[in-house]
């Protein structure tokens, strides 16, 4: 169903079976996907590549104008991927650059009022609890999860399978697989019972946390924590993604006293 009573630009390019509810914005150059629903009073913004079976909800707006002084008015992207909600009123902005863009991964789940910044991507699978705000130039790793009015500062990022409790403001990497709390931000643990529903093995969830006692539980500087790592947990996809992690930000990550990230 494609409503009369919405504005669809001649150039947007609707998949099959797509339904635009009344009084929906459809802009220039909007691509959507097969079994895509958009309800009322949503607005889908130039440059935004809906995939399929999303769900755009009332007075979301999705591609919208970047916040950044930087962006000077050229054409930029967003691409959300297949299976996404975006509930109420969530505002999701563009790239500020011509190439890349805003990507919202395939599965994610956005709650009302939360907010996505340019040329953030949330690799997929991720859920975005109400009035989460999420600035520029952030990552967001897979099946991770921000609770409700969490604040990630530009520029950080957020490892896979990670927990966020409500209300905690993150300005730098959180790793993967763990659970953050409180304000100024505390390691809370492993996100065990998460990755327990998804079939991860006791004996990796151990490994896991053996992996953070090191980092977070001995005093010891975030360098000689990783040797240590090495050298006492078994090589697997879980203590490698930590490793990896934590070597690509340059040993820099949330929770840690500056005179020990080294």
């Amino acid at each position: 169903m494609i409503s009369d009573k919405a504005h669809i630009d001649p150039s947007a390019k609707l998949g099959e079976n797509v339904t635009i509810h009344p009084f929906a914005y459809i802009d220039k150059d909007v691509e959507i996907g097969d079994n895509t629903v958009v309800m009322p009073f949503a607005s889908i913004i130039r440059g935004s590549r809906i995939g399929k079976n999303c769900k755009i909800y009332q007075g979301a707006i999705v591609g919208a104008d970047p916040q950044d002084f930087r962006w000077k008015g050229g054409f930029t992207y967003c691409y959300v991927g297949d299976n996404v909600v975006i509930r109420e009123n969530v505002i999701i902005n563009r790239g500020i650059a011509s190439e890349g863009g805003t990507l919202i991964g395939t599965g994610s789940f956005l709650m009302a009022n939360s907010h996505v910044g340019h040329d953030s991507h949330l690799k997929g699978r991720d859920v975005i609890g109400n009035n989460v705000s999420i600035a520029g130039d952030v990552e967001i790793g897979e099946c991770s999860i921000l609770s409700s009015s969490v604040v990630i500062h530009e520029n950080s990022r957020v490892g896979d399978w990670v927990l966020i409790k409500g209300g905690c403001r993150i300005t730098g990497n959180v790793p993967p697989f763990c659970i953050m709390a409180h304000n100024p931000t505390a390691y809370f643990g492993v996100n065990a019972t998460i990755l327990r529903m998804q079939g991860v093995s006791e004996e990796r969830i151990d490994d896991i946390a053996k992996c953070y006692r090191h980092i977070y539980q001995t005093g010891t500087s975030v360098f000689n924590a990783l040797k240590r790592i090495e050298a006492d947990v078994d090589p697997s996809t879980e203590r490698d993604n930590i490793i990896s992690f934590i070597r690509d930000n340059k040993l820099r990550i949330v929770a840690i006293p500056k005179d020990l990230e080294n």
